[in-house]
Formats: C-alpha cells, sequence, structure tokens
C-alpha cells in the first residue's frame, strides 16, 4: 500500500519581498515530513535554493512554482487543510485530518498575505493552530508534527551532508564523492581488478537507486567501496575488514553496515558463527544495503550477468541456502522495481538510445 503524499500550497508569494519566509515554509515543509511543496508566483532562485539543499542533505523533497492555487485545489484529490487563524482548533481536528487522510493524499494550504475567501470554502478544513497572530512557518512545523504525531523527528534523511547530534560543537559527516571513493580505494591498495569490478557494480547499483527512488548518493559509494577489504583480504571476511577501514577513516555508519553486508544476500548469525565470522546478523536491512549486495550479485568481475548464472554457480558450490536468499533478495526488487532485475540494464541501454 503506498502511503499519502503531503503537499504544502504556498499562495500569495511575493518574489521581492517573501523570498526568505517562503525559503523557510519550504524548509520546514522537508523537515516536518512533507514531500513537496507548490508555489503560486513562478520563482526560480527559490526552486535552486531548495533543490541544493535536497542535493546536500538528502530525500526526494520536491518544489514547482508557478502554480495556479485555484486549479491546484480543484483538480487534487484528497483532503485539503487550510491553516488560518480563524479555522477550527488543531487539537479539536487533527484526529479527524489524520483518519481521513489515512488513504488520501493531503495538502496543506500556507498563506502568505490576506487568503481570498474561496479558500475557506474549498478547504476540507480551516484550521487553526492558534487564535493568536502567529508565523506562518510556525504553524505549519506544528501542525505537521501533530499530524505525524513527532514520528517525522525520528525519521533520519541521508544526504551527502549528514548533521551528527553532538553536546558541544559541530560535526558533519560526508557521504564521499566518486572521485574521493576511488582515491581511497588506491590509498588502500585495490588493484585494477578490484577498481573495474566496483565501478561496473556502481553502475549497475545506481540504474537499481534510480528506479528504486533509493539514495543515489550512498548507493554509489557504498557500490563503490564495498570491496575495499578485498584489499587486505579475499575471504569470506573482507566484507567485515572493509567494513573496518570504512569505520577506521571516520566514513559514516550508513555506508560501512553497506560493505559489512553485501556478500550474497547476507548472512545470518548462525552461518557467520559456522563460518568463523563475529557472531553477528550480516543480512542487508535498507533499501542501499539490498541494492548494493544484489549489484555485486549481478556482477563477476567487470561483467553483469543474469541471475540464473548467479544461482547456478551458487548451487554447484553447494550453497543452497545462500542461493535461496539471493533469489529471494533478486525476487523482492524485481517487485518493486516492477520488472525484472535482470531486465534493468538493457532498459536502460533503450533509453539511452532513445
Amino acid at each position: 500500500m503506498q502511503l499519502p503524499r503531503v503537499t504544502v500550497l504556498r499562495i500569495g508569494h511575493r518574489p521581492l519581498r517573501d523570498k526568505r519566509i517562503t525559503t523557510h515554509v519550504a524548509l520546514t515543509a522537508r523537515a516536518f515530513g512533507a514531500d513537496s511543496i507548490l508555489v503560486d508566483q513562478h520563482d526560480v532562485e527559490l526552486e535552486n535554493t531548495i533543490s541544493k539543499v535536497v542535493s546536500n542533505f538528502g530525500g526526494n523533497f520536491t518544489i514547482e512554482s508557478g502554480v495556479k492555487p485555484g486549479n491546484t485545489i480543484k483538480k487534487f484529490d484528497g483532503i485539503t487543510v487550510h491553516l488560518t487563524m480563524y479555522g477550527q482548533r488543531l487539537g479539536d481536528v487533527v484526529d479527524s485530518i489524520r483518519a481521513e487522510s489515512a488513504d488520501k493524499d493531503l495538502l496543506i494550504v500556507v498563506g502568505a498575505e490576506k487568503v481570498p475567501f474561496d479558500i475557506y470554502e474549498k478547504a476540507n478544513f480551516n484550521v487553526s493552530v492558534t487564535n493568536q497572530p502567529i508565523s506562518e512557518v510556525s504553524a505549519l512545523g506544528i501542525f505537521l508534527d501533530r499530524y505525524f504525531e513527532g514520528a517525522e523527528l525520528e525519521n533520519r534523511i541521508i544526504g551527502r551532508m549528514n548533521v551528527v547530534p553532538t553536546k558541544l560543537g559541530k560535526k558533519v559527516e560526508m557521504i564521499p564523492k566518486k572521485e574521493e571513493c576511488l582515491d581511497l580505494l588506491i590509498q588502500e591498495g585495490a588493484t585494477e581488478r578490484i577498481i573495474n569490478h566496483v565501478t561496473k557494480v556502481s553502475e549497475l547499483a545506481s540504474l537499481m537507486a534510480e528506479r528504486l527512488n533509493a539514495n543515489r548518493d550512498l548507493v554509489r559509494a557504498g557500490a563503490l567501496l564495498h570491496d575495499i577489504g578485498r584489499t587486505v583480504s579475499n575471504g569470506i571476511d573482507h566484507a567485515i575488514r572493509g567494513a573496518e577501514i570504512i569505520r577506521s577513516r571516520g566514513l559514516m555508519e550508513e555506508l560501512a553496515r553497506i560493505v559489512e553486508r553485501h556478500t550474497g544476500a547476507g548472512i545470518p548469525t548462525g552461518e557467520a558463527v559456522k563460518l568463523g565470522l563475529p557472531p553477528k546478523d550480516y543480512i542487508p536491512e535498507t533499501i542501499e544495503e539490498k541494492i548494493v549486495a544484489h549489484a555485486d550479485n549481478l556482477v563477476s568481475k567487470d561483467e553483469i550477468v543474469p541471475i540464473a548464472r548467479v544461482i547456478d554457480a551458487y548451487d554447484r558450490k553447494g550453497l543452497k541456502k545462500a542461493a535461496e536468499r539471493i533469489m529471494a533478495l533478486h525476487s523482492e526488487l524485481s517487485e518493486l522495481m516492477e520488472f525484472d532485475v535482470d531486465e534493468l540494464y538493457s532498459r536502460a541501454g533503450d533509453n539511452a538510445k532513445g
């Protein structure tokens, strides 16, 4: 079941006067769980500012300016909420809004200057966060927090730049760029064969990430660094050794876990112990971890191979359980993509030709 989308509609925006406050409305919408913002007046500078934030700090938040509010509300197939100091008390209606939008998209109208009266008539709910004058930024933040019941603050968005909570000072973790990943591999002594392999894995994984709406920066870096442990071991422990290198370099934990869990479709605790590995579950959990693991499964040296060939190779080695896990992962990702993963590379080539 697809989750309802939450969109903020900003009306009354004046590009020369309201750029800063509308920027804050958009940033608040993004940080507090909305999926997108629509702005009535065309403002390229505003769009670029928000797009740059998304590029640096992650997520799939989108912005579009120059929309017609009346047509947007009229065509919207969902629940429309208008935030106004003259509406019903938030505490009295938030449960009803949440219930009615459980299987419908939600549109939140945030006005700048005087809002046309027809907006009040078209909205399903006119909601007052307080009946006192208040900034629209504050009103939107409070509404979204009550609507999501605080869950939006637990949703960590991973981007190229990631702020780490600290008691004192500032700490930011970065997802390394392609050139930085390749430099790190060379510093650790990676051979040309390793670099050719991880480059092809990254190519396939990036296509999967795009199709599955995953974090592309994290997938790209994870794919490029997934075999960094082969600079010190070619054994079954190379993924663990690779994760140790990632952590020793001070890179983000999400990247270390991609490296640590990329073997096959992962290794459960019981098998890990039998293999002489530290007792731990090495099964990929996040979509980024699954993408990198399976892209690696489908690349032999620097050649993309079909899943049937992969499964046959595991079966011939007597690794039946591992083969079953790989096939299950292949099926899971194929279902999410709505076509077989084996077709991905050829489809991408056809799109490029078109």
